[in-house]
């Protein structure tokens, strides 16, 4: 059958439109859409005053069967000759009948919602409702809002159920949230089999479950869920859109065994022209439909009106040309099937319908590459008779209470906070967040194992009752985990479970025993455990409870004060060479600026030798008596004073320092001296830190462990090569225990290479790692801690520095002291330019004669060694005469002055002819 307007509202001329309509006549969407398309029919054609064509619908019935659809499909075809179709619902139905709408070239505008079923790939598909991967995101908001980790995915075993997983999957990732199981329930399984399923499901840790199930499984699937008690608090349903939107479908039984559990829908926003829509549809469709008064418009409904509302507009631009399909080309003896035509105006239909946009019932109705595209999810919660609306989420915004006009929100930030939306009621009537697990019913307390080790009991000691066989665990380690599992705000029983094989032994290293979680054998490792790489492949830690990293302990030696060259020690040899070359140029530099004027710096050349190191070393004692008369020395010598004050005070200090403080030196001073050197090496038996050292480059040959602090005492006593070693090397907590107890015979060398920490293991996704973290934190932030760790390792209060590396005084070297000698040097530098310049240029006469340059050299020494008198110098100056030119030079110069010259200023006379001063 098919409806059609009224005669008196079609044209004349209006051409006949077959559109072909597949629905399930028996289910309660089904006979929904049929009043919607019938009703947007009438009111696009009572809305326009004239058109080119009019949709003439044609009905088909699938009779929730694939086959049905398919049938239904080639007979509208090829009986029909239809433009589009609309439906199949179903997304199994809808599978086989997009192929045809390919293969024919007709649009197939259905509702299906299955990921699956893909627009880009068949270029006649159009999806009229949201795809079912759009409301992934908003799924996994909730999950993180509640602050869960991990949750059970249950989905109806059809390609509609199954198309979900991966992009809820994803979904939760990106939020750091595990699936950690997935139960698939069959359409036709009994409620014997789903009782089954929910209590395997009630055996296991999480409590939080997303269902995806169409209205007849899920009725049945969550009446067997409240029967095995599994609606009660504690446990958290996630009900997914189709679900959600089809809730008033289901009976009040359902609705009932649902109480608590939150849903996601497409939101559809109330308008005027709706809620005139609401009423003439509600009186129409219970008048057709006598004895379904509790039915309600929902979103398909609203999705099938605009979608014949699009559709009829997309032909009224296109028009309806004859033939309306072609011919096939085969001859012969056709199948129903191959004899069907291929549509001519199915390829100008397709591309207008596939992005087409208009302000619809359902709102801003976008179909935009054959997908109708979601805007708002509406967050409900079910309780009482239906579902309240508790919020609202976008993909842009993500949680708000809130939507404003054209489903904008009110903020910018994205929000995934609970605070954002209403207050909820979970299961068992509570208001309370679910955690999102529990220990399984069974009973089974959680496997804790723990290392057997025969040393270093402080940390942990594993030891056995002798007469009921209980395992007894002590220690640092094992106090810290019970005080923690005691501080969570539920309770959490678990039994310690040895590491060991039959005769009581290990049964293994450290990584072999954390590999125990990953192979199921235990639910969580606690012991003196560090936090390495390839250990957390396989499972997670908590935060660190320790401060860690990798040293090395040698013996230390005391023997600074018996050497007889302690007083070398302070300074460096090169500083050493580098004041002693100071001392000779500044003494020089005073000789020079002093020689010509002052008495005391004349005199036999040996005696002026002496003069130039007796008076810069005597400044070390500033025992100089010798006075100085030329401003530039004096500047110089003040420089001079003030550096050698610097360095005395700095010697001084130094020397001090070696002679009253102890000086632990130890045996070897870096770590990378033991590879160097290859040195025995200990560590702790099964620790990780063996093979830390063979990525140091350590010959693994060269390697000794041990078990006990006092085995490391012995091994460092008897040293490297009389079958002892060199070095301990460890972690630092215990490192620092040990050096607690011989804190006077070593210490610890660097670099200090940091590792993680000791910290508890648990499987990879475990709920329980956050809230042991979070109470780790707690505890490290609490005087219990610390209550703890003098419980088990003392004040160490007899070993002041045993947790030091070096004790000992720094030598000063030439770095030290740079800026010092730079200004002495400067000083004394620019003083002898200074001086230089002056000399030349009262001595220019000689610099412009015309002898040769050794005649000049010759000609400035001796006038260098003649006195200088300042106040007959600018007469004699110019009386000098050309004489030089003409006078051969001597072949010495002698500064040999007599020891009774007068003291101060003296130059030649100034009747002294120039080559007296050359010749002598």
């Amino acid at each position: 059958f098919f409806v059609a307007p009224s005669s008196g509202l079609i044209n004349a001329t209006a051409v006949k439109a077959d559109v072909g309509i597949i629905l399930d006549f028996e289910t309660s969407v089904g006979k929904i859409s049929m009043t919607c398309i019938s009703m947007a029919i009438e009111d696009f054609y009572n809305n326009r005053s004239s058109h080119r064509a009019v949709i003439v619908p044609q009905f088909r019935d699938s009779k929730s069967d694939v086959i049905g659809a398919a049938s239904s499909a080639i007979d509208l075809l090829k009986n029909h000759q239809v433009m589009a179709i609309l439906g199949p619902q179903k997304s199994i139905q809808a599978d086989f009948v997009i192929e045809i709408g390919d293969k024919m070239r007709v649009p197939i505008i259905s509702q299906a919602t299955s990921p699956a079923l893909s627009t880009k790939e068949s270029p006649y598909f159009i999806r009229s409702a949201w795809c079912s991967s759009s409301q992934a995101k908003a799924i996994a908001a909730i999950v993180k809002a509640c602050g869960w980790r991990q949750v059970v995915f249950i989905y109806e075993d059809t390609n509609y159920g199954s198309g979900l997983v991966p992009f809820l999957t994803e979904g939760l990732l990106e939020n750091n949230v595990l699936v950690t199981y997935q139960s698939v329930v069959s359409p036709s399984a009994t409620n014997d089999q789903i009782l089954r399923e929910l209590y395997k499901l009630k055996t296991m840790q999480t409590r939080v479950f997303v269902v995806h199930m169409l209205p007849i499984l899920a009725s049945r699937f969550f009446k067997m869920a409240k029967m095995a008690g599994m609606m009660s608090e504690g446990y958290a349903w996630i009900i997914v859109d189709v679900l959600t939107s089809l809730l008033d479908s289901v009976d009040s039984e359902t609705i009932e065994a649902m109480q608590g559990a939150v849903g996601v829908k497409a939101y559809t926003p109330r308008t005027e022209e709706l809620d005139n829509f609401t009423t003439r549809w509600s009186k129409r469709f219970h008048k057709e439909n006598p004895g379904m008064e509790k039915t309600k418009l929902n979103v398909f409904g609203l999705w099938a009106y605009d979608s014949v509302t699009a559709l009829a507009d997309v032909i009224e631009q296109v028009g309806v040309s004859y033939p309306k399909f072609k011919k096939p080309t085969r001859r012969g003896n056709l199948t129903d099937f191959d004899a069907i035509e291929t549509s001519n105006v199915g390829p100008l239909l397709a591309p207008l319908i596939r992005n087409y946009r208009f302000k619809g019932l359902s709102g801003d109705f976008h179909i935009s590459d054959g997908q109708l595209l979601p805007s708002a999810f509406e967050i409900v919660n079910v309780i009482g008779k239906g579902d309240y609306r508790v919020g609202f989420w976008t993909e842009k915004s993500g949680f708000t209470k809130k939507l404003m006009k054209g489903n904008d929100v009110i903020k910018d930030a994205y929000s995934t906070k609970k605070e954002d939306l209403g207050p909820i009621i979970w299961p068992g009537n509570t208001i309370n967040v679910p955690k999102g697990w529990e220990m399984p019913t069974s009973g089974k307390k959680l496997r804790v194992g723990v290392p057997v080790k025969g040393g270093f009991s402080e940390f942990i000691k594993v030891e056995r009752d002798k007469e009921t066989n209980a395992v007894i665990a002590t220690g640092f380690c094992i106090d810290v985990f019970e005080q923690v599992m005691g501080s969570l705000p539920y309770a959490v029983p678990f039994d310690y479970v040895p590491f060991e094989e039959a005769d009581g032994e290990s049964a293994g290293d450290y990584n072999e025993l954390v590999h125990q979680i990953f192979l199921e054998k235990y639910d969580a490792v606690v012991g003196d455990v560090t936090i390495v790489a390839n250990r957390s492949r396989f499972v997670d830690f908590t935060f660190p409870y320790t401060e860690s990293g990798v040293v090395a302990v040698v013996p230390i030696k005391d023997n600074e004060r018996t050497n007889a060259w302690v007083f070398m020690k302070p300074l460096t040899m090169g500083l050493w060479l580098t004041i002693g070359g100071f001392f000779v140029f500044t003494g020089f530099v005073i000789w020079v600026l002093e020689h010509r004027i002052n008495k005391a710096f004349q005199g036999p050349p040996m005696r002026q030798v002496g003069m130039i190191f007796w008076y810069s070393f005597s400044t070390l004692v500033f025992s100089h008596r010798e006075k100085v008369i030329s401003n530039l020395t004096r500047f110089v010598v003040i420089v001079w004073v003030f550096v050698v004050l610097v360095l005395t005070s700095s010697y001084t200090a130094n020397l001090t320092s070696m002679l009253t403080v102890q000086q632990l030196q130890p045996t070897i001073t870096d770590f990378y001296d033991l590879v160097k050197n290859r040195e025995y090496v200990g560590c702790q038996d099964g620790s990780f830190v063996a093979g830390f050292l063979k990525n140091m480059q350590f010959d693994s040959s060269k390697f000794r462990t041990y078990s006990t602090f006092e085995e490391y005492d012995e091994a460092l006593s008897k040293g490297s090569r009389n079958e002892g070693v060199a070095a301990i090397v460890d972690e630092l907590p215990y490192i620092r225990l040990f050096l607690s107890k011989y804190c006077h015979k070593y210490t610890m060398i660097g670099p200090t290479y940091k590792t993680s920490g000791f910290g508890f293991a648990f499987p990879k996704g475990s709920p329980l790692v956050p809230d042991v973290s979070r109470e780790i934190l707690n505890l490290k932030e609490d005087e219990k801690m610390v209550k703890i760790s003098r419980k088990w390792f003392g004040e160490e209060e007899g070993c002041p520095g045993g947790d030091r590396t070096v004790i000992t005084s720094e030598r000063l070297t030439t770095d030290s002291f740079k800026g010092l000698f730079l200004i002495a040097g400067l000083s004394s530098t620019t003083a002898l330019t200074i001086f230089l310049s002056i000399f030349l240029y009262e001595n220019q006469v000689i610099l412009s004669s015309g002898a040769s340059i050794k005649e000049k050299l010759i000609g400035l020494g001796r006038a260098f060694c003649q006195k200088k008198n300042v106040t007959k110098f600018k007469e004699s100056r110019n009386d000098v005469g050309m004489e030089f030119a003409a006078q051969s030079p001597a072949i010495s110069v002698s500064c040999d002055h007599n020891e009774g010259m007068d003291e101060g200023f003296s130059t030649t006379e100034p009747g002294t002819p120039l080559h007296e001063i050359i010749g002598g």
